[in-house]
């Protein structure tokens, strides 16, 4: 398996004490991306059930999750009974039944295509949304989190922290407010027709939730997202690229296509595993 070690820090709010392992792999398309990253969850989460009785699972959306998560839906070894599912963020504001609602999402793309999990937990941006914090903070306190499947925004967000991202908030689910950047994503993905559309707050699991997850999987594929994936792996970690912040996780795989991964250094591609 191919590995890069991001160089030791010298400067800055987040310096590390030692070299961190960011697992890097390259595939030639998005669907050997997805089934790859997949696969791989679906080992963490046999896993975790066969340590400690069931799984806590956080899943994200959006078109760069597509393969991942149907590879996952596939995987027939996984007892879904003992697998509590969290997500990283939804809308404020936004109806279930909008296209672009990440619970109608998650529901139709996941929830309703395996069986029955032991519980899930939706983001309801259509209730007060300091209330639904408080509500999802207390339950996922509960309930820590074993495999996080991730993604990268085109502006380096994570989850919806987009940047300069609070990496200091320990609240597991917070409201954030979003920039143009990102909502000129979720326009051009599709989900919305017109910026106006596109709502500026969303309750979004923070930087340090998602970090605290025992393994965190990322799925990125797509040339929108390469100068974000070339900017999370190659500066130091900033709020700025929110996602540059996955470098000091102890148990990262971030899975690429060759258009993500088209701006990275050579000697990055050298380190990672291609298939």
């Amino acid at each position: 398996m191919g590995i890069f070690k991001i160089p030791l820090r010298e400067k800055g709010l987040f310096t590390c004490l030692k070299p961190i392992i960011l697992k890097l792999h390259i595939f030639s398309t998005p669907k050997h991306l997805g089934q790859a990253a997949g696969s791989l969850a679906a080992e963490h989460i046999k896993k975790a059930i066969q340590e400690n009785g069931q799984a806590n699972i956080i899943l994200a959306t959006g078109t760069s999750q597509f393969e991942t998560l149907n590879q996952l839906i596939q995987e027939k070894e996984i007892d879904w009974s003992l697998v509590n599912l969290f997500h990283l963020d939804e809308y404020i504001g936004l109806s279930e039944s909008h296209p672009a609602s990440f619970r109608k999402y998650l529901k139709e793309r996941f929830i309703q295509l395996v069986p029955n999990l032991k519980s899930f937990h939706l983001i309801n941006g259509e209730t007060d949304a300091q209330a639904e914090c408080t509500r999802l903070n207390s339950i996922i306190s509960q309930h820590p989190i074993d495999v996080a499947l991730v993604g990268i925004g085109e502006n380096g967000h994570l989850a919806f922290n987009d940047p300069p991202a609070n990496f200091e908030t320990k609240d597991p689910y917070l409201v954030v407010e979003l920039d143009e950047a990102c909502r000129k994503q979720q326009m051009g993905e599709g989900w919305f027709p017109t910026l106006e559309d596109v709502p500026t707050q969303a309750i979004s699991m923070s930087i340090q939730h998602i970090m605290a997850s025992s393994k965190i999987i990322s799925s990125v594929p797509d040339f929108r997202k390469a100068e974000a994936v070339k900017n999370c792996l190659e500066n130091e970690v900033s709020p700025w690229y929110p996602a540059s912040i996955l470098q000091k996780h102890t148990d990262c795989s971030m899975f690429l296509d060759i258009h993500s991964a088209e701006l990275l250094s050579a000697d990055l591609k050298k380190q990672a595993f291609i298939a």
